[in-house]
């Protein structure tokens, strides 16, 4: 795994993965999110996903635009 993992913390159980990107700065919009994960720039777990609405659990990681980052559930 690269380094410089950038955590990001959240409080409900899961979030979207286009709210993620949102909530993140990593997308500056919802359509911007949905373009960015269906042209398949996204990758959670180590995985392309082109499913915007992917559930990202505590502990998943999501990599773009050469960033990785960490979701952390806050409670």
């Amino acid at each position: 795994m690269m380094n410089n993992v950038e955590e990001i913390y959240f409080t409900t159980e899961f979030i979207k993965l286009d709210s993620f990107l949102k909530f993140s700065g990593e997308a500056e919009t919802g359509g911007h999110a949905k373009e960015m994960v269906l042209n398949g720039q996204v990758k959670v777990n180590g995985d392309i996903c082109t499913a915007r609405g992917k559930k990202i659990y505590n502990g998943d990681i999501i990599e773009v635009n050469g960033h990785v980052l960490k979701a952390i559930r806050n409670i």
